[in-house]
């Protein structure tokens, strides 16, 4: 059982649409760093843990069964990594996450948006005592000085968790 556990939020196709309302930009060299990201908690053995946004009822934005709600192509996703379905902000509401994190110490986290999804697993994980550690340049908002701020923010109100860019874990 891993001790160890990669939480990789909301990195769906919504947000590459360039007709969604979520269309965050350019995210190109984000998505490369998370592949790294990836492949590195894969060779030391922790659970990866992939979550996506399904808006209940929408036709719209995050709508069911449709592309949007699909993980980005080109991440490095195999088949043995778990995929947990959220209709909430936090990724640990009604969802089988806490059973899936059982035995589980760490988590390193990482997704979109910073300011909201991402944010609420920071916290909800930190609530629950696990060791936290945000891997900052893996990461994606809306512009940078909401997720600059979101980032300070939890460090500020949790000073255990831990704000890293990827060259640095």
């Amino acid at each position: 059982m891993a001790s160890k556990a990669l939480i990789l939020v909301d990195l769906e196709n919504e947000w590459l649409d360039k007709k969604s309302d979520y269309f965050v930009g350019d995210i190109t060299q984000m998505l490369k760093r998370t592949n790294k990201l990836i492949d590195t908690c894969r060779r030391r053995g922790h659970k990866i843990i992939f979550i996506t946004h399904i808006e209940k009822g929408s036709d719209s934005a995050f709508a069911p069964n449709s592309f949007n709600v699909k993980i980005i192509s080109g991440l490095n996703k195999e088949k043995k990594d778990l995929l947990i379905k959220k209709n909430k902000i936090s990724p640990f509401y009604n969802t089988p996450l806490a059973k899936e994190l059982k035995g589980v110490k760490e988590i390193v986290v990482s997704g979109i948006l910073a300011n909201l999804c991402v944010r609420s697993t920071i916290q909800d994980a930190y609530d629950r005592d696990f060791k936290v550690t945000v891997i900052k340049d893996c990461c994606a908002s809306f512009d940078k000085k909401t997720q600059d701020f979101t980032f300070a923010d939890l460090k500020f109100t949790r000073p255990e968790v831990n704000f890293i860019n990827l060259k640095d874990f």
